[in-house]
């Protein structure tokens, strides 16, 4: 098991690359799925400084909070309600470039301000989604989508 993170340097697509490849080093092995999001949410807020990064899991017919790294967060998000109740509901990943445009969207923290929520799967059910918060508008593009979209599939395996 790798437990030492290296921060890349590089474009971002430069910089997912060689996180991914350290991601699935630290998770090789690890059948524990709390354990593997509480490093992926470390290992994302480490190598990009995001504002917020976290999982909420589907219990209950909610999302419940997960692992995350970041200030304090909302704890229940209902179905279809805010970016994580959408993504849920949509089954798809969502990005926000501002979340103030966002109708109904769930202010956790007035200080985060673009977002992006990736569904995670099992078995072809939704079974949590990963919430990356930025304090910074319009922080998130393709390339997050991609390789987030890729670890989240690996988490889920």
């Amino acid at each position: 098991m790798a437990e030492d993170l290296t921060i890349a340097t590089g474009s971002k697509a430069q910089q997912y690359e060689l996180l991914s490849k350290q991601i699935y080093a630290l998770l090789d092995g690890e059948t524990d799925s709390i354990a593997n999001m509480a490093n992926v949410a470390a290992a994302l807020k480490e190598q990009f400084r995001f504002w917020w990064v976290g999982f909420y899991l589907v219990k209950d017919e909610q999302l419940v909070l997960g692992p995350f790294q970041g200030p304090v967060a909302c704890t229940r998000i209902n179905y279809g309600k805010g970016v994580c109740g959408a993504a849920w509901q949509q089954e798809e990943t969502i990005i926000v470039q501002d979340v103030d445009a966002f109708p109904g969207h769930i202010a956790c923290s007035s200080l985060s301000k673009s977002e992006i929520v990736v569904p995670l799967f099992h078995e072809g059910r939704c079974i949590a989604v990963l919430d990356v918060d930025s304090e910074f508008p319009a922080h998130f593009d393709a390339i997050d989508k991609h390789y987030l979209e890729e670890i989240c599939t690996y988490i889920s395996k």
